[in-house]
């Protein structure tokens, strides 16, 4: 077997799946149909980043503008190489809790009805491979907001005596709580995926990401935190600070330290799986630490305002508990430890494109 699937090829995730697994020596079939640029506008097309992939791999890279939603594009694609495919990277989505609310339809179909296709089509065509899917922390919905919460001058913190103080772990309910339209159709997906794995004994694994980063990300006000933060800080756009004093806390990862965390995933798959991944207790940051960290490197002052109304179902504090998956794979680990070094690569990596 030597193909990867990859869905979202031209994101940030697909997009560093695509690279690191042509690279390897595997053919790489990418499908993207640059939706980005649909839910956030022009800023925020992937077809730079497509257009990237194809210079550097060539002839190892395959790609398809088809929609994950429409089995009669996606399972010829399947047809084609059937058992030759080793692994499917699904990373395809919509992103955005905010936007979801705009058009739930879209928003649903995508995300669990995009998934649905692109499990039966692994079913159907090559039940040997393993499927890795790119979850989210909403799948727990605002049930985080409801630890023990400390404030601090730039950061609400949990309490030191919760048995949480490491992070959030897998089993916290994903049940009674407040997702937003995106957070509920991600659990769908993410429900979907581990079924698939039980169900019909299909290494599946749903990564339940926390915020995930890296330089060639096409940041958006509603989705992409950090490299959304930095362009506002290197074009000296005005910034928006919604809700919680700007205080509101999450784990920040590397695309490659969630690259490797798939590959090891390969390797040594295993049977409907969930996992936490984030940067955990090692990267993390506040919004109000962020903005401070982008004026150091950028030497300016930000534009922001603050508006007390937070996002529904929004989380005010939110890092990581890493250990199951440590304890599954414990060659892994991040190689991007701190915040400020991928803020400081979102700004070197973007300097002629942004400024």
């Amino acid at each position: 077997m030597s193909v990867v699937v990859v869905t979202g090829s031209g994101g940030l995730i697909g997009s560093e799946a695509a690279l690191f697994y042509g690279k390897e020596g595997y053919k790489v079939v990418g499908i993207d149909n640059d939706m980005r640029q649909y839910f956030f506008g022009k800023e925020s097309s992937t077809r730079w980043n497509r257009e990237r992939i194809e210079q550097v791999l060539g002839d190892k890279y395959e790609h398809h503008e088809a929609d994950i939603r429409n089995w009669e594009q996606i399972s010829p694609i399947f047809e084609k190489y059937k058992s030759d495919i080793a692994l499917v990277v699904h990373t395809a989505a919509q992103p955005s809790h905010d936007w979801a609310a705009k058009e739930p339809f879209t928003d649903f179909s995508i995300n669990a009805n995009g998934t649905l296709v692109m499990l039966e089509a692994t079913r159907q065509y090559c039940p040997e491979t393993v499927f890795v899917h790119l979850s989210t922390n909403k799948v727990y919905g605002d049930r985080p907001n409801t630890l023990p919460l400390v404030e601090l001058e730039k950061r609400w913190e949990l309490d030191a005596s919760h048995p949480y103080q490491n992070g959030i772990p897998e089993e916290m309910s994903i049940d009674n709580s407040m997702h937003s339209l995106f957070g509920a159709s991600k659990a769908a997906a993410d429900l979907l995926v581990q079924e698939y794995g039980r169900y019909f004994n299909i290494k599946t694994a749903a990564f339940r990401g926390g915020v995930l980063s890296g330089p060639q990300h096409s940041g958006a006000q509603l989705h992409g935190f950090p490299s959304y933060l930095m362009r506002c800080a290197m074009t000296g756009t005005h910034y928006t600070v919604i809700g919680y004093k700007g205080k509101q806390v999450r784990d920040v990862i590397h695309c490659n330290d969630v690259i490797r965390a798939i590959d090891a995933f390969f390797n040594k798959p295993r049977v409907a799986q969930a996992y936490n991944l984030g940067g955990g207790r090692e990267s993390n940051t506040s919004v109000l630490e962020g903005i401070a960290m982008c004026e150091e490197i950028t030497g300016k002052k930000m534009d922001t305002s603050y508006t007390e109304t937070n996002r529904m179902g929004d989380h005010i504090w939110y890092i990581s508990d890493l250990s199951k998956f440590k304890s599954h794979y414990p060659d892994w680990k991040l190689t991007y430890p701190s915040v400020r070094d991928i803020f400081q690569e979102i700004y070197d990596f973007n300097k002629t494109r942004w400024t």
